[in-house]
């Protein structure tokens, strides 16, 4: 039989254990959602490492260029048919004048990614765009969680359009993920819950255009995830960028790779002379370390020899983690 000190001893409440720190970037970085808002847990790591998927195939990196290869896989047994439409990219809705939308500079270097449904290919997806009006745009998006592609904010917020009743979250984007043409090898999945952030939403400032769409199933679990991280300068200057996406100068659904080493960078962009064109904004821009794919851009913008996409800094970083799901 215990005693009395033992006994009290024995029931003593353990001490509660502290809430962890919520960190909610601020300022221009302050995310808005067009649904309630959930709060997320801090990340202490700036580098997210990426989950391949269920999926079967994978093609492995070659250092820091992506190995492609020029065999056409066959249909895969889930695959159904996609619109066929050629449409415009969704930069050109909210991009009216004084802006340029990704380029190709001299000789076309983008080269067709036939294996779609091979990772880390499979992980990019094909978006149809559904404004407010409306009206149907393209673009490009990729997936960092079960739940959760990676875009533009214009893909997912219309700013100076100047059509009435066109700016303002879009209505629906139907996500393609691995879209080869008219094949949809993991089906599609219709979305009308996005993210973005007070900067884009605002005032259209180019230096905050990216945001999240949130699909109401786990497809990213079939499909796999890529890893995003923010690095120093010195880790981005010079290493090779990789860029994949839908473009609209090429057939419908179709997608396209380039890479070349990174030319500059300042806080809020990384820019590349890597050829693009329309309808791949919102695209991952990678590059590969010690044999990880890491996201360090999200691709937008366009120019006389370079283009460029919004950088992963420490803000941007955090909102990408409080919005996976």
């Amino acid at each position: 039989m215990p005693t009395k000190a033992t006994a009290k001893k024995a029931t003593k409440k353990a001490p509660a254990r502290k809430a962890e720190k919520t960190v909610t970037p601020t300022g221009p970085h302050t995310p808005i959602s067009n649904v309630a808002i959930e709060a997320a847990p801090a990340q202490k790591r700036l580098i997210s490492p990426p989950e391949v998927g269920t999926a079967e195939g994978e093609v492995k990196p070659r250092e820091a260029v992506e190995a492609l290869r020029p065999e056409v896989v066959a249909e895969a047994a889930t695959a159904s048919e996609a619109p066929a439409a050629t449409l415009v990219d969704i930069g050109a809705a909210s991009f009216r004048e004084g802006i340029t939308l990704e380029t190709v500079h001299g000789q076309d270097n983008r080269i067709q990614v036939t294996e779609t449904d091979k990772y880390p290919y499979r992980i990019n997806a094909s978006l149809l765009i559904t404004a407010r009006d409306g009206s149907q745009w393209i673009g490009t998006g990729w997936f960092i969680s079960d739940r959760t592609l990676i875009t533009a904010g214009h893909c997912v917020y219309i700013t100076n359009s100047g059509v009435p009743g066109r700016d303002g979250w879009v209505k629906t984007i139907q996500v393609m993920p691995g879209r080869n043409g008219t094949e949809l090898p993991f089906g599609s999945v219709t979305s009308s819950h996005f993210w973005t952030v007070k900067g884009w939403a605002d005032s259209g400032d180019e230096n905050y255009d990216y945001g999240a769409i949130i699909i109401p199933t786990e497809l990213g679990k079939t499909v796999g995830t890529i890893g995003y991280g923010s690095f120093e300068d010195s880790g981005l200057v010079n290493a090779v960028a990789n860029v994949t996406g839908y473009p609209g100068d090429k057939d419908a659904g179709t997608l396209w790779y380039d890479s070349k080493a990174i030319a500059s960078v300042n806080p809020t962009k990384v820019v590349y002379d890597i050829d693009t064109a329309g309808g791949q904004s919102g695209a991952c821009v990678y590059i590969i370390q010690d044999g990880q794919r890491i996201a360090v851009a999200v691709h937008a913008y366009g120019g006389p020899v370079t283009n460029s996409g919004t950088r992963i800094s420490p803000p941007v970083y955090q909102n990408l983690t409080n919005w996976k799901q």
